[in-house]
């Protein structure tokens, strides 16, 4: 039986369409966008640039866009999305399950009241982990307070295992939560990344490589003070930084005085990726816990290229293996930082990405789209969940 699922998203962002795509060739998906996001609006989320998307977002399922009422719209703060329109919305659907990516937006708890008004099971997909939590007193309100909350939800769809872990902290019982992983495109990035791939320098020189906005809490530093802890270690490498933000200028002079041959592409589209990522020997990702995952991760992997990551970075229990798919670093703790990534230049990359490919099997649309309906079918066949 085809289910009827609602979905609501603050915006059309490119790692979700392959997860809509993958829904609507399986169940009766409807999509509502909270704000319809401008140029303007990307460059003020953090990219460091105004910018449109080179990639179509909106084919291939149905979408529409709400009518949004905030007095500023945006998807940064709370208020800013504002649909009160998505009640009637949810009266008249005949949903079978509706989902909602998180509570940090006006937008997602009128849709979550309009559930329970017209007794449409809710499910929330988010991706939190507990490394990033508040202490003191703010974490003692938390502690309280989200045991209740997320009693609002008639289940839970955990992205990996620190996701998990979150809710398993706050109370959801394992009889509420289902495994629909982060994701990618990844036929998209393995197809083009396939066909940009490039015979290794003569000289026997890596590419170390950051994707990514250029901002403290991604520590982009970390990665020139590392690769030139490398260099004057007499390895052959150089850095690509593909991204744009407000460290870029204390980025380029890190590099100059760390004697680091470094290249600056400045923000790169969606459609350019998969070719810096297969010139690339390994992606550097040494993110504080503000990054749930990294799906950054995910687009390298897919196009074969192992990673590193901080001990912070949510995404590390799932997608990186030591020694085998990439290694781990602790936060904050460049000569560590150094040894991993020239561990992981030392893999054999046959093997890697081949292990590589067999990871990217699981945190898939259609593995997290298995997940969905699985929770989905479970809420319309009236199963209680403990």
């Amino acid at each position: 039986m085809r289910r009827r699922v609602g979905y609501l998203a603050s915006h059309p962002i490119q790692y979700y369409t392959p997860l809509f795509r993958e829904l609507a060739r399986r169940c009766d998906l409807t999509v509502y966008f909270a704000h319809r996001q401008d140029a303007a609006g990307q460059g003020q989320a953090g990219y460091g640039v105004g910018f449109d998307w080179d990639v179509d977002l909106l084919s291939g399922y149905e979408n529409r866009f709400l009518e949004n009422v905030a007095r500023v719209p945006s998807t940064q703060s709370f208020a800013g999305c504002n649909t009160p329109g998505i009640a009637d919305l949810i009266s008249q659907g005949r949903f079978d399950a509706f989902v909602v990516p998180g509570w940090s937006l006006r937008s997602y708890w009128q849709a979550v009241r309009a559930c329970r008004r017209a007794r449409v099971p809710v499910m929330v997909r988010g991706d939190s982990q507990l490394a990033g939590q508040r202490r003191g007193a703010v974490g003692r309100v938390k502690g309280v307070v989200f045991p209740h909350m997320l009693k609002q939800f008639d289940a839970c769809l955990y992205v990996g295992r620190r996701n998990r872990e979150y809710l398993e902290h706050y109370g959801v019982p394992a009889g509420r939560m289902f495994f629909s992983p982060h994701c990618v495109d990844n036929d998209f990035f393995r197809r083009l990344s396939d066909g940009a791939r490039t015979p290794r320098a003569a000289d026997g020189r890596r590419r170390v490589l950051f994707v990514g906005r250029l901002v403290d809490s991604k520590r982009p530093l970390d990665v020139a003070q590392a690769v030139s802890r490398l260099s004057a270690d007499g390895q052959p490498v150089e850095l690509v930084v593909a991204g744009a933000g407000e460290l870029r200028g204390r980025m380029e002079e890190a590099a100059r005085t760390g004697g680091v041959d470094a290249r600056f592409l400045g923000f790169v589209n969606q459609s350019q990726l998969p070719s810096v990522y297969a010139s690339s020997d390994v992606l550097v990702l040494p993110s504080t816990a503000v990054e749930t995952w990294g799906l950054v991760v995910n687009e390298a992997m897919a196009c074969g290229v192992p990673a590193v990551v901080s001990d912070a970075v949510g995404c590390g229990p799932d997608l990186i293996e030591p020694g085998i798919t990439g290694a781990v670093a602790p936060l904050d703790d460049v000569p560590a930082l150094a040894a991993a990534i020239s561990s992981v230049l030392a893999l054999d990359i046959g093997m890697t990405r081949r292990a590589l490919a067999e990871r990217m099997e699981t945190y898939s649309p259609a593995r997290a789209a298995d997940g969905l309906l699985e929770a989905a079918d479970a809420l319309a066949s009236g199963n209680r969940l403990r």
